[in-house]
């Protein structure tokens, strides 16, 4: 059977060996080519044959714990071979693995155009769930790009992180004072020679939840590109996610000894109000009742960072390991892996759970709701939505005796939710909490929605009230999944598999912030403890008052005066971003680096406003030679572009005189319609068709606009269209006067070329160099060039019109009037 399945499988296996991890020398045991890796990625595929079925299993048996060495791998493959085999949804395959259920799982998200940076809206996120009892993931990362001469190597980063969106800072700009930065895991995709590029991601025992991928293309250049007039060269990227399951994972019982093997892992279920958590290996013997050496890891891969507990045991030596604060109401998995030298097919494992169990306090009573809303700073009603459910009377909390009994002191928190992404946490007892050095004061905030990690969690204490507080400090520490029962001096704030985030207010230093960017779904948790530098024994008579204020925002601080706050959705999540202005940067444009000053601002705002005022000799120059409609359009022009510049304009030097989108609108519509109006008044064809073109041709500009304000076409085609019919007048004109129109040299060379050449000019600046830095000097030059070319361009009144006189239209004698229809003469 063997022999059959090696000659049917072979070329198979060994074409498929380039895009698949590398190999354990000693898994190695059927064939020289077919590796441990590659007996863990049959289990995401279709088998090949119903009769290789058992050596597959029996493979995978073997080598079921080498598929990973370390927690996360990157390997890239040099071509597409296994794209396609797995660019579709498929259904779950088990196999029977030593009587272990697993099941592997597809799943899939719609490929993204990926953008150059220059804040976090340009990132494209991608959301996944990785289902309970998963002891394997992997992400297919497949990058192209286009085929067009404009598509160059590129590099595209791509972030990882569980939990919450990766907080990211490609730019290297500042974040907001008091904001905690964990840097998110990152990799390198680049696409050089090939259009196409696929990476696989390997996770052993991932923890089960939320998991989001953020990519994006380098630093954006800051040049402003007319829509339509360039192509940009088209990156595309997509992420598909693999997992394989075991669906009978074995659960330990605290405090009963279980005999485990190395063939598949086991979890145990954390109780609420866990204070500790011990871990006992009493012995390891094989099969053959040898001893051996194992190495037990406890927890599961988190990223960026991992807390994984690791401990290795040898022979029947007992061995242990004691946590603090394990994560509450959580199942808790646990790998035991063979490090012999020779393989192992199974080793007895005895483990032994036991939990410390904490009893939780409570400053209020159950009983009575009445008094929600007061605040008062007696006793008051508790409360099911504090960290903890137990009721006691009132008075227990000032009995030091009663508190002594006790691991923590529950307050009763309410969650209000304003809006999307916007929560309030109220306490029920009032804003100020007491806090005192026996026991630690404890406040649930509740983040485990699904839709909260993607703002900001915004923490601030107040310490406004002592009692014999001497030299005392109030610690705090901010964590998740399980509180820190213990705060110490040192700030110790972490507990059995998170790394919390430490606070602390004191006489000399009574206020403290922390801001949370984009916490990981969880149930948070606030701890806060009277701490006395000379023992906990001074400090017993000691009580703060300590003032929380606790919410959830989309931006901190709704990114300032400098910045917009935007919600952005991908996939059906929400999460928010600070998208900067005028130089500022940074996650909350906080950061004043590249800032401009208010008198930079101004200056901006002058040219960009006051460089409208070039068409006032246009205007003059319409009205003069009797070109009315046009410089009604003119005027109208002026008049919006300057004020929808005044509105565009980031900072303090703004000012809207009604909606922007509006402004915008109009501002976009003058300047097409003027350019239309003087080419047909250029063409010099009878008024009646003139005036309809002008009429028709302002609908059409109008509807194009609604549609696609920024395309290309809203501008080029009227011109081209208008050119045609002006180029068609010019020639009609000179056949029926036998002679080049215009016929005056004079017109050509002190008018047309002049004005052609500006407005040539002008559209080189507006397509090819205008930059988000000289923004306010190329557009302001634009807007010169155009308003001077108008004035050049427009052709020269009627011969039979005389210039405006306006002496002789406001006298009261006898004038000579010109009937230029019978061209007769009458005195009047």
């Amino acid at each position: 059977m063997n022999l059959v399945f090696g000659w049917v499988a072979w070329p198979w296996l060994h074409s498929l060996r380039a895009v698949l991890p590398p190999s354990q020398p000693w898994c190695d045991v059927s064939f020289p080519s077919l590796s441990c890796s590659l007996a863990s990625f049959v289990l995401t595929i279709t088998p090949i044959c119903n009769f290789a079925g058992e050596i597959i299993s029996r493979l995978v048996v073997i080598c079921r714990h080498s598929w990973v060495e370390g927690w996360v791998e990157s390997l890239a493959s040099p071509d597409g071979t296994l794209t396609d085999e797995l660019s579709h949804p498929s259904n779950s395959y088990a196999l029977s693995l030593s009587d272990s259920l697993y099941v592997s799982e597809y799943f899939s998200q719609s490929a993204q155009k990926l953008s150059f940076y220059s804040w976090y809206g340009n990132a494209k996120l991608f959301h996944f769930h990785v289902p309970e009892d998963t002891v394997l993931l992997r992400w297919l990362l497949q990058a192209s790009r286009g085929k067009g001469p404009e598509c160059t190597s590129m590099e595209i980063t791509v972030h990882f992180r569980y939990g919450a969106p990766p907080v990211i800072n490609p730019l290297g700009t500042r974040f907001p004072a008091n904001a905690t930065v964990r840097p998110s895991y990152n990799i390198s995709i680049t696409l050089s020679s090939a259009v196409q590029n696929t990476t696989f991601v390997n996770i052993t025992t991932p923890a089960a939840g939320d998991w989001f991928i953020a990519a994006h293309l380098p630093e954006a250049a800051g040049r402003i590109e007319v829509k339509g007039f360039s192509t940009p060269c088209p990156y595309m990227f997509q992420a598909d996610m693999f997992v394989l399951r075991l669906t009978d994972m074995p659960v330990l019982e605290p405090g009963v000894a279980m005999p485990q093997t190395i063939v598949s892992p086991a979890k145990v279920f954390v109780p609420k109000h866990a204070a500790g958590m011990r871990f006992e290996l009493r012995s390891c013997v094989t099969s053959e009742q040898k001893s051996c050496t194992v190495r037990v890891v406890l927890g599961s891969i988190m990223l960026p960072q991992s807390f994984q507990r690791i401990i290795t045991c040898t022979g029947n030596v007992n061995c242990s390991l004691a946590l603090d604060s394990p994560p509450w109401e959580k199942w808790l998995q646990i790998m035991v892996e063979s490090l012999g030298t020779v393989l192992v097919l199974a080793v007895l494992t005895p483990l032994l759970f036991c939990f410390t169990a904490c009893r939780p306090g409570s400053t209020s009573s159950f009983l009575n709701f009445s008094s929600l809303n007061q605040s008062q700073a007696g006793p008051r009603p508790g409360s099911t939505g504090a960290a903890g459910s137990s009721t006691l009377p009132a008075g227990a909390s000032r009995n030091v005796s009663n508190k002594r009994s006790f691991c923590l002191q529950n307050q009763p928190v309410v969650r209000e939710d304003l809006d999307v992404v916007s929560v309030r946490y109220r306490l029920l007892n009032g804003p100020s909490v007491p806090v005192h050095s026996i026991s630690p004061t404890l406040l649930l905030l509740n983040l485990n929605t699904g839709m909260d990690s993607g703002g900001s969690l915004v923490v601030s204490l107040l310490l406004n009230k002592v009692r014999s507080l001497g030299n005392a400090t109030v610690v705090a520490c901010v964590s998740a999944a399980s509180p820190v029962l213990s705060l110490t001096a040192t700030q110790n704030c972490s507990t059995a598999f998170f790394q919390g985030y430490p606070l602390s207010v004191s006489t000399s230093s009574t206020e403290a912030m922390l801001i949370v960017l984009y916490p990981q779904t969880d149930d948070w948790f606030l701890s806060l403890q009277l701490i006395c530098p000379k023992g906990q024994g001074e400090c017993n008579a000691a009580e703060a008052k300590v003032t929380v204020f606790a919410y959830l925002t989309p931006c901190f601080n709704d990114c300032g005066p400098y910045g917009q706050c935007s919600l952005l959705r991908r996939h059906g999540y929400l999460y928010a971003g600070c998208s900067c202005k005028a130089g500022w940067g940074g996650w909350s444009c906080t950061d004043d680096t590249k800032a401009q000053s208010v008198g930079a601002q101004n200056l901006a705002t002058l040219l960009l406003t006051l460089s409208n005022l070039m068409f006032l000799p246009a205007i003059a120059v319409a009205i003069y030679r009797y070109y009315l409609v046009e410089a009604s359009v003119y005027t109208y022009t002026m008049f919006f572009s300057t004020f929808y510049h005044a509105c565009d304009q980031p900072g303090v030097a703004v000012m809207c005189i009604m909606d922007y989108d509006t402004l915008q609108y109009c501002d976009f519509l003058g300047s097409v319609v003027s350019i239309w109006v003087t080419i047909l008044c250029m063409s010099r064809v009878k008024k009646i068709l003139k005036y309809v073109l002008f009429i028709l041709g302002t609908l059409l500009i109008a509807m194009s606009l609604q549609l696609d304000r920024r395309g290309v076409w809203n501008m080029m085609g009227p011109c081209l269209f208008a050119l045609v019919i002006m180029i068609a007048a010019w020639v009609y004109h000179g056949v029926k006067r036998r002679h080049c129109y215009p016929s005056s040299w004079k017109r050509w060379v002190f008018y047309l070329l002049p004005g052609i050449t500006l407005a040539f000019i002008a559209i080189s600046v507006y397509a090819f160099m205008e930059t988000n830095e000289n923004y306010y000097y190329t557009h302001s030059i634009w807007h010169v060039l155009v308003a001077c070319s108008v004035a050049f361009l427009l052709p020269p009144r009627d011969k039979h019109k005389k210039p405006w006189a306006w002496s002789q239209k406001l006298t009261c004698r006898y004038q000579i009037c010109q009937n230029d229809r019978e061209e007769l003469y009458a005195v009047t």
